[in-house]
This record gives structure tokens, C-alpha cells and sequence, in this order.
């Protein structure tokens, strides 16, 4: 069986082009995720698009005099990842901060900002991310009094929580943004405090824009710089396209947008972003008569960026109940509303008048059902988006709002990887309320359209490791122990969708990408291993986390090899 380029106008401009096909992939085990043909030996590329798939015997004799033919030796070929939700800028520019992620200690932390102190110019901003006390074995957060005597009495410091929910800051970082104990919480923050009411340095989802704002802004050139970095690291990881999600602080996203379009216009961009933006910048967009999708095959606007609470590890998630906690304090804390509700519904129904979807981070089981609810009455006035609406994270889900996404046809966009990482603070702060956490299979089976991502930089951005999560539940180090309430595991089939032709469709994407078929973008990735054949065999440790991009193919063009 083989299936040519169907007669599309993207067809007439490929009659400008020589017949013979530019190149020829073969020998090998193509997953498609197409329906119509899930499996392919070869498929053919002539220009940026894909011209057929199927058997070698069909596709070889297309080859011409100067087709590049390339035999893969039986190697397994996907589409190329689509990340559902990667903050790109802020993990850009943070391979080039002090990365915290893999610190075992407080101590070990410490040291690392020490050594990195010592490299920077006096008075230079420090900045970090990643670190997460749970993966100490700890509870408390860092403080002010932690960061002093590594950073200094005058240089500023601020660390990212890895959720980038929280943050610790020094005391020249309150200094610098005039924080003290008569300075009160911002709305949708939280400024922690010691008993007598003076700053401890920890700060909690907007209260972190009262510091943040104070950091310099990157150079034209390190934003340029930073970009074409994260891309070739993505290509490392064979993530081809990316939905970049919007921080709350917001100063990101016009600055993120100028720098693609530089970079587009100097034909740097090997990457398809589709360009969540903040709910304060649609006034903007709306005077300039801007919609989603306005933009091309590189570089397009997409959702609304809406926020509704915070991280279950920042203890910031809008629940239905209490966290489980034995201090007093935290046994009344039902989490925070990061955006009122009445202010939600108006900026969900605004946008949706203007032909946009919105993009809404809800974590608690509270969060997600003021969403739904929202949803509802939208769906009840008969407004709906040219793209669905869709959820971020859906973390903790009540079982009777679950069905509910289906039902309103809003995208499940969620990130296995956070099941992993978070499931011993669910366990201790949540009890048993984690069954309903990351229902991932239960979503499924509902009927709703799940997108996979990552989240970078709060989680790791390689979906290899993400597809582990996802299919066992389980940490890799943690291996052979039973799976995070196991019942939600899926299949590999359903996290390569996921991760596919699912993210492409909650972006309005599903033409282009997200599946090797003739008339697509040419965008694929060669593995070094055949995950199918891991999964049949039963994996028993990190062989499927661990698997690597041999080759990524972006508009036809190899833009890795290994």
C-alpha cells in the first residue's frame, strides 16, 4: 500500500520542484500514527513535505539520479515530538543559569550557588532554577538566611522552586525590590513570613514578580542566542514543534515573539512554535485585528494563557480540601486563587468572542472545576473557539468533573513526567486523593483529547523520558517497585498520540504535523532503539527513558544526526 501527495495547493508549488524525490528513508520500522497506514518501511520527501510512505518494494523505484537515499538498517522512525507545553524562553535562557535540578541536598545546592557566585561579576545578578526539597527528603523551603552566606551581602539572588511556583531570594533580592514586613501580599501571592512578620525570602506565585521584575532583561543577541540553542537541544531530543506557554509575569511573551520573528526572517527558526500568550496582551492583539493562527508553518499564535491557582508543590493548588499536613497552618490551606473567578469568566468569554481559545493552568481539583464551569457556560451561549479550549496540567480532578472535558470538548493538556516527580508530595500532602491525580488512562477513555508536554524547565524536556512516566508510572531509580496508582498507566500506541498528532490537534496543527503522511511536513525523528519491542519485552528499568535521537528531520532537512 502506498499513499502519495493528495492534489492540495500546497501541491502546485511542489511542481516547481524536480519529480524525483529529494531523499528516500528505508529499511526501516515506521511508526506513522497515521490510521490509514500505521506502519511504513520508507517514505519519501520532496522538499519540505512528504511525498508517500510504504513498502520498499513500492517506494525505492521512485528514487531518481540524484535522490539522496538512506538506508536505517531496520531503525524505528516517529513523527517528530510536538512539546504541549514548554515555558521556551524561560528554559532557554535557563541553560545558561545555574541548574539546580539534580541537587541531592540543601547543602549540595548551596555549594552550587556558591561556585557559580564566584564566577560572576560583582553586584551580577544570580539566578537558578530547578531545585525541589521533596527530592531532598525535606519539607521546608530555602530562605533568605540560606542564600546570605553563599551569595554575599549585596549581589541579588533568586532560585527557582523546579514548579517555578516558588522562589527563594536573598536579602539584597528584598532589598532590591523593597520588600519588608509592612510590604502585603500581592494578589494571587503569597510573601512567606516568620513569626514576627519579617520575610523569609521565600515567595509564592506573583508575590515572585515583586522580584523578578528587577532583573535585568536579556540582550537582543542573548535572546537570539538562547533561542537557537534551546532549538538545537530540542532536535537533540527529537521535538521538532513546541506550544509555548506564557509565565505570569508576562514580560517574557512580546520580547519571545520579537525574537522568533528576528530569527524567522533570517530563516533561523527550525522549530514550529505556536505562541501562547498572556490574557493582559489581547487588548493588544485585538486592536491589531489578530487572531490564532495568524502566522505560518514556523511561527503562529495560539492560545490564551490564563492562570487559575498554583503548584501542588509550592502547596499553591486550589483544592476542594485542606492539604494534609500536621502543622495547623498548612491542615487550613485550601491553596490559592491565582485569578478570581468573575475576572476569569470575563477574560475567558472576551477572548473567545475575538476567536481565541484559551489555555488555563489549573492544578487543584478546585481550579478545574471553576474552569469547567466556565466552559460550560460558555458552550450553554453558544461561543465556541476556531481551537479548543483546553486545560493545563488537569492534575487533580474531582471524578465527577473528569467526563466533563470530553463532554465540553476541552484538550487534556498534560505532562506524564509530573506524575513521576510529584508523587511522593501527593502522597504526603494529598493522602488519598492522589487516585485522582494524573488520570491519564481514565481521561483516555473518556473521550478527551490528551496532548503531551513537558512543562521545561519546571520538568526534564525529553519526551523518552516522559513516554516512561506515562506508560509505567514510576521513576526510573524506583524500578522494579509497583507503579503510582498503576490502573492509569497507557499504552505506548496512546503516549506517542499523546505526544504527536494529539498535541497537533489541540493546537489546530493536525494538517501539517503530528503523523508521517503524504502532504505533511516533512518532520520525523530515527531512534537508536525500537520502544515497541522494549514494551513487548517488559521493561524493566531505563531502557525506554534512555533511548536516543539518532536523526531529527525538520521541513525535510536533517537538523541532528548523532
Amino acid at each position: 500500500m502506498i499513499h502519495y501527495f493528495p492534489p492540495t495547493e500546497e501541491a502546485i508549488d511542489m511542481q516547481r520542484i524536480p519529480d524525483a524525490p529529494d531523499l528516500i528513508l528505508h529499511n526501516a520500522k515506521i511508526y506513522t500514527v497515521d490510521p490509514e497506514l500505521p506502519w511504513a518501511q520508507a517514505i519519501v520527501v520532496r522538499g519540505r513535505h512528504i511525498l508517500a510512505a510504504g513498502a520498499d518494494a513500492e517506494i525505492l523505484p521512485l528514487a531518481g539520479p540524484n535522490t539522496q537515499l538512506i538506508d536505517l538498517n531496520g531503525r524505528t522512525v516517529l513523527p517528530g515530538f510536538c512539546d504541549a507545553h514548554i515555558h521556551l524562553s524561560t528554559w532557554a535562557l535557563g541553560l545558561s543559569e545555574i541548574r539546580l535540578a539534580g541537587t541531592r541536598s540543601k547543602a549540595e545546592m548551596l555549594a552550587a550557588i556558591q561556585a557559580a557566585a564566584a564566577q560572576r561579576a560583582p553586584g551580577q545578578w544570580l539566578t537558578g532554577q530547578g531545585w525541589n526539597e521533596s527530592r531532598w527528603g525535606e519539607t521546608e523551603f530555602p530562605t533568605a538566611a540560606d542564600l546570605d552566606p553563599v551569595t554575599g551581602p549585596d549581589r541579588p539572588a533568586i532560585i527557582w522552586r523546579s514548579d517555578m511556583h516558588g522562589a527563594a531570594v536573598n536579602s539584597a533580592a528584598l532589598r532590591a525590590a523593597a520588600i519588608t514586613a509592612s510590604t502585603p501580599n500581592p494578589p494571587g501571592g503569597v510573601i512567606d513570613r516568620d513569626a514576627t512578620g519579617k520575610p523569609t525570602g521565600f515567595l509564592r506565585e506573583l508575590a515572585i514578580d515583586l522580584v523578578a521584575r528587577h532583573i535585568p532583561s536579556p540582550s537582543q543577541d542573548q535572546w537570539d542566542a538562547a533561542l537557537v540553542a534551546g532549538m538545537r537541544e530540542l532536535h537533540r531530543l527529537g521535538v521538532t514543534a513546541v506550544h509555548a506557554q506564557r509565565t505570569k509575569e508576562g514580560d517574557h511573551g512580546p520580547q519571545e515573539w520579537a525574537a522568533l520573528l528576528r530569527l524567522r526572517a533570517d530563516r533561523q527558526v527550525k522549530l514550529r512554535v505556536s505562541c501562547n500568550v498572556a490574557a493582559h496582551d489581547l487588548p493588544h492583539l485585538a486592536a491589531l485585528g489578530l487572531r490564532t493562527g495568524f502566522g505560518d508553518s514556523y511561527v503562529r499564535l495560539g492560545h490564551i494563557k490564563v492562570f487559575t491557582d498554583g503548584s501542588l508543590g509550592s502547596r499553591t493548588a486550589w483544592l476542594l480540601e485542606p492539604f494534609v499536613s500536621q502543622s495547623a497552618e498548612e491542615a487550613a490551606n485550601y491553596g490559592v486563587s491565582v485569578t478570581p473567578p468573575e475576572q476569569m469568566a470575563r477574560e475567558f468569554r472576551h477572548a473567545t468572542e475575538l476567536g481565541f481559545p484559551i489555555s488555563v493552568h489549573a492544578i487543584g481539583d478546585r481550579a478545574n472545576r471553576v474552569c469547567l464551569d466556565i466552559f460550560e457556560e460558555l458552550a450553554g451561549a453558544g461561543l465556541t473557539p476556531p481551537v479548543p479550549h483546553r486545560i493545563e496540567h488537569v492534575q487533580i480532578i474531582h471524578p465527577d468533573d473528569l467526563p466533563r472535558l470530553a463532554q465540553l470538548q476541552i484538550t487534556a493538556s498534560v505532562q506524564p513526567l509530573h506524575a513521576t516527580d510529584d508523587m511522593d508530595t501527593a502522597d504526603h500532602f494529598l493522602g488519598p486523593r492522589g487516585a485522582h491525580m494524573y488520570n491519564f488512562r481514565s481521561l483516555l477513555d473518556s473521550g478527551a483529547l490528551v496532548a503531551f508536554g513537558s512543562d521545561a524547565p519546571v520538568a526534564d524536556a525529553n519526551p523518552f523520558v516522559g513516554l516512561h512516566a506515562a506508560l509505567i508510572r514510576q521513576r526510573v531509580e524506583r524500578m522494579p517497585a509497583p507503579p503510582w496508582y498503576g490502573d492509569e498507566c497507557i499504552t505506548l500506541e496512546q503516549a506517542i498520540y499523546a505526544y504527536t498528532l494529539g498535541a497537533a490537534r489541540a493546537a489546530g496543527w493536525d494538517d501539517e504535523i503530528g503523523s508521517l503522511r503524504a502532504g505533511k511536513l516533512a518532520d520525523l525523528i530515527v531512534l537508536d532503539r525500537d520502544p515497541f519491542a522494549l514494551v513487548d519485552a517488559g521493561i524493566q528499568g531505563g531502557e525506554l527513558a534512555e533511548t536516543q535521537v539518532d536523526m531529527t528531520l525538520f521541513d525535510g532537512e536533517i537538523v541532528y544526526s548523532r
